[in-house]
């Protein structure tokens, strides 16, 4: 059965811009995840969550995906405690540098798809 997760409504609108303007490491991954593309599991990106937006979201896994640029080097309190609130949700992270998606996007897929074997149930 699915979790219901309520969301802040005024964030739909920011994220739809940060849909609309991705990062090139973002749209890399959706790439690579998107059209049930790891073990048919269906992911969003840019997913409100409580007073939060995620990067990728898998509600059927309670999977979040986070890629972190430069504008994470400066929130990394606020990150945690981001992190920490969503999780008190049942939601696990996974978390990938921008550098990491762009210089090596094959073995962030295989990090993805080994979570998802381990923890999505197939």
């Amino acid at each position: 059965m699915r979790k219901f997760l309520s969301y802040n409504a005024k964030l739909k609108i920011l994220a739809r811009n940060l849909r609309n303007n991705s990062t090139l490491s973002e749209i890399i991954l959706w790439n690579k995840i998107k059209r049930k593309q790891i073990h048919g599991y269906d992911f969003d990106r840019q997913k409100p969550i409580d007073n939060y937006i995620v990067d990728f979201f898998c509600h059927n896994l309670m999977l979040a995906i986070e890629i972190d640029g430069n504008s994470h080097n400066d929130n990394l309190v606020k990150d945690d405690k981001r992190q920490e609130k969503l999780e008190s949700f049942g939601i696990s992270f996974l978390r990938f540098s921008d550098l990491q998606i762009k210089k090596d996007i094959d073995s962030v897929v295989l990090v993805i798809d080994s979570w998802v074997r381990e923890n999505g149930g197939d």
